[in-house]
């Protein structure tokens, strides 16, 4: 089991980004995803939200090959996004893997990872 909690703290934002390789955002939000059992880092997303949102990050710890806890992690983060009446989301290409940002909604789209989130946390899918 796995819990993903916003990260509150900025000196343990930066600790998480150094752990699984990921250049420390001061300004970002941030997630974490960890195992419950023991306590150990499995991920972390960082993001910001204006206009659109936009995920610099989705990075898994060393070690940690979990596709679904990630993809949890990934559909968390969009939520979130959705919810502050942002249905649009951009990535950085190097964010994730580039299979599993095309798994979680992205397409390249004028060399950019977008994401139409309208309709996609409703309950309905609206085709996603």
């Amino acid at each position: 089991m796995f819990k993903i909690t916003p990260i509150q703290d900025k000196a343990l934002q930066e600790e998480i980004c150094i752990l699984c390789g990921a250049e420390y955002r001061p300004e970002a939000f941030a997630y974490q995803m960890f195992d419950i059992d023991s306590g150990r880092i499995m991920g972390m997303s960082q993001f910001e939200i204006g206009e659109s949102g936009y995920i610099y990050d989705l990075k898994e710890a060393p070690e940690c090959d979990d596709f679904e806890a990630m993809f949890i992690l990934a559909r968390q983060t969009m939520n979130f996004i959705d919810l502050c009446e942002n249905h649009t989301c951009y990535a950085s290409k190097d964010a994730g893997k580039e299979r599993f940002l095309r798994a979680v909604g992205f397409k390249e789209i004028d060399g950019q990872m977008y994401c139409d989130m309208t309709g996609m946390f409703d309950g309905n899918c609206s085709g996603h």
